[in-house]
């Protein structure tokens, strides 16, 4: 049940079969896209990536087929867009995991075993959530500051993030804008109570 449909060899795999996997393809990207957007905030553009992500991954593994020469240069393409691509949430890492894993599946013409991945990933991912959304009592979020070269920003919103958050770290500091600016990266929960409106206000002012 778990075999592949496709023969050994590339030049017997039948238009049937292929048009078989990309629509299948097109359906569980679908799925690994609608997953994360109940799951997750995030862009459409992200989105529609996740969903169409399965079918250009299987695409190229048709298209590799053994050949070594066309496995390194499709390997210096993913390098090419992972190092102009910024990084993501641990979320989106997983999900284009997961689009990619089902896309490999379906290349190698491994038809039930992909939707059988992508049932179980699915069910897992929302059982998890609400064991985690049920549990949690905080409001996690990544708030990015940007502020002068010569401002203090080791003490200088520490009141403000202590009023409005649970917990916060300094997860990250980086120069930007020709190095006349600092950006900064907090990770923090947010309390329940918290206006983050008001949060954000109170930053801009200081």
């Amino acid at each position: 049940m778990l075999d592949s449909i496709f023969s050994n060899a590339a030049s017997l795999i039948s238009t049937q079969n292929f048009f078989i996997c990309i629509g299948v393809a097109i359906v569980l990207g679908i799925i690994v896209s609608l997953t994360h957007k109940a799951t997750t905030k995030t862009s459409p553009h992200f989105l529609l990536t996740l969903a169409v992500l399965p079918v250009l991954v299987e695409v190229v593994i048709l298209l590799i087929n053994g050949n070594l020469g066309t496995s390194l240069a499709v390997a210096g393409v993913f390098g090419l867009i992972k190092f102009r691509s910024r990084q993501g949430s641990s979320k989106e890492i997983l999900s284009v995991f997961w689009a990619v894993a089902v896309g490999l599946a379906l290349g190698m013409g491994y038809v039930v075993f992909s939707v059988i991945l992508t049932l179980i990933v699915a069910i897992l991912i929302f059982v998890i959530n609400a064991i985690l959304n049920k549990t949690s009592n905080t409001l996690e979020r990544r708030l990015k500051i940007v502020i002068p070269e010569n401002l203090d920003y080791n003490e200088v919103f520490e009141e403000i993030i202590q009023k409005y958050t649970d917990k916060a770290e300094l997860a990250k500091v980086k120069t930007t804008n020709m190095g006349s600016m600092f950006e900064l990266t907090y990770l923090i929960n947010m309390k329940r109570d918290a206006n983050q409106k008001e949060f954000i206000d109170a930053i801009r002012v200081r």
